[in-house]
């Protein structure tokens, strides 16, 4: 990753949008920093003068939008069979999004967006499942402002506002924490669900107590 601060206005403007694009797109970026770099970035457009703070942030959510937008594609392209051919550790995090998607729908894609895994893998899964394109889209737009341009803007300021400096390092701080503590507990989770295996049916205890209950004390004796 490139020291931001080094990189002329242009320069800074490609590799932001490059990287928020892919990460919101493309299914093997999903450990890249994204929260990260768009709070750093709205530091160096502060210190920076030839670098316009509206070009960045705007650009940044059209960025998403766009990225999001590919993942979307490529789920409704390509379907559920495609996406388990995916290496073992992408599936791993695939099964996370998977059920944070089903439990908040369209919302999931607002919340993902502050979870690294869950931004890359999300759009997709709502391909699979054929979300309607405009619901998609809305919550797609909604994500985009608040996370791309929401955290550029956040750091611009925080170099400039003081009482706003301390606010804002502990909202970015916590973004960046979440995005590292969600994963391991969802890791944790599915490792004791696998200890524990799958919760016997209904229809199987029933008919394992009806077989006990139908032996005769003869045949248990033997």
């Amino acid at each position: 990753m490139p020291d931001l601060a080094e990189l002329s206005a242009g320069a800074l403007y490609a590799v932001v949008w490059a990287l928020v694009f892919v990460e919101s797109g493309v299914l093997i970026a999903f450990w890249m920093p994204g929260d990260t770099v768009l709070f750093t970035a709205g530091l160096v457009a502060q210190a920076s003068p030839g670098v316009s703070l509206w070009l960045l942030a705007g650009g940044t959510a059209v960025a998403a939008t766009a990225g999001n937008a590919v993942g979307y594609w490529t789920g409704a392209r390509y379907g559920r069979p495609w996406l388990e051919k995916r290496p073992p550790k992408v599936l791993v995090h695939l099964a996370r999004a998977e059920a944070f998607y089903e439990r908040f729908g369209p919302v999931a894609l607002v919340v993902a967006r502050f979870i690294p895994w869950a931004r890359t893998f999300v759009p997709v899964l709502a391909g699979v499942s054929r979300m309607r394109y405009s619901q998609f889209l809305a919550a797609t737009l909604a994500g985009a402002l608040i996370w791309g341009a929401g955290l550029i803007v956040l750091g611009y300021f925080a170099a400039t506002v003081p009482w706003l400096k301390t606010a804002a390092y502990v909202v970015a701080g916590t973004a960046v924490a979440l995005s590292v503590v969600v994963p391991v507990v969802a890791a944790v989770r599915n490792r004791l669900a696998r200890r524990r295996g799958p919760a016997p049916r209904e229809g199987q205890q029933d008919d394992d107590g009806g077989r006990g209950a139908g032996q005769s004390p003869s045949s248990s004796t033997e």
